[in-house]
């Protein structure tokens, strides 16, 4: 589970990045939209603190690959803050 939020990442870069990340569409509307495989669930939503996103992943290496696919739109769009990565205690789905 990858959770990322802060004060740099905002709503206005988050849909900078989903611009990168889908090729101009804007849009990424299914887990197989994203650029590596292993996606289970992804969520974005303002918080507190800033822009809040949370993904799931089938694995802590399908989270890596696409962090190696991230991290440099993340510096491209000014986003500083680290996301956390957590092994998931439990992971419900219908």
């Amino acid at each position: 589970m990858l959770i990322h939020e802060g004060p740099t990442l905002t709503q206005e870069r988050y849909d900078e990045i989903v611009r990168r990340l889908s090729g101009g569409s804007g849009r990424l509307e299914s887990t197989s939209d994203w650029p590596v495989d292993g996606l289970l669930m992804h969520v974005a939503g303002q918080s507190p603190t800033g822009f809040r996103v949370v993904d799931v992943w089938e694995s802590e290496a399908a989270c890596r690959q696409f962090a190696e696919v991230l991290k440099p739109i993340l510096a491209e769009v000014g986003v500083t803050d680290q996301a956390v990565l957590y092994p998931p205690h439990a992971f419900v789905t219908t």
